[in-house]
């Protein structure tokens, strides 16, 4: 009869640790068997506090995430994983755009005309920079231009 309790408490046990790790992937948004999407890249003039981890939309729909923002060529070079379901021209315009007033920053694609479509590893060349809150402020109360 112990020999019973003490299997239904290890069980309850290995239950309850599972539920725990499932429960943080899942909350933590991580992917533990690889990311099901392709690369593609862009350049931005400004990257505004676009971070590793934001989201990619189009039409306010997630479609991947921002992977990371490096300086190259002394523009930031954003790479972008997108889901592989979601095929992107290469005339689209990526955008770096903020959630609200103050809120995150997202990058939104707005999708292109062309019937050519970009592959694994390609760039997006069409790209509009964040828009700078301080310096829009500064030349509109102080004239500064």
């Amino acid at each position: 009869m112990k020999i019973d309790k003490e299997l239904a408490v290890g069980v309850f046990l290995l239950i309850g640790i599972f539920s725990l790790i499932y429960i943080s992937v899942k909350l933590g948004k991580l992917e533990v068997l690889g990311n099901e999407g392709y690369t593609l890249y862009a350049s931005f003039e400004n990257a505004g506090g676009l971070k590793s981890g934001a989201n990619v939309e189009i039409a306010g729909v997630k479609i991947g995430k921002v992977d990371g923002v490096k300086l190259n060529n002394y523009q930031a070079l954003v790479g972008l994983t997108i889901a592989r379901n979601v095929k992107i021209q290469d005339d689209a315009i990526a955008s770096i755009k903020t959630e609200g007033l103050l809120g995150e920053k997202y990058l939104e694609i707005t999708p292109g005309a062309s019937d050519k479509l970009l592959r694994n590893g390609g760039t997006i060349r069409e790209t509009e920079s964040a828009v700078d809150i301080q310096e829009l402020i500064a030349k509109y109360a102080f004239g500064k231009v």
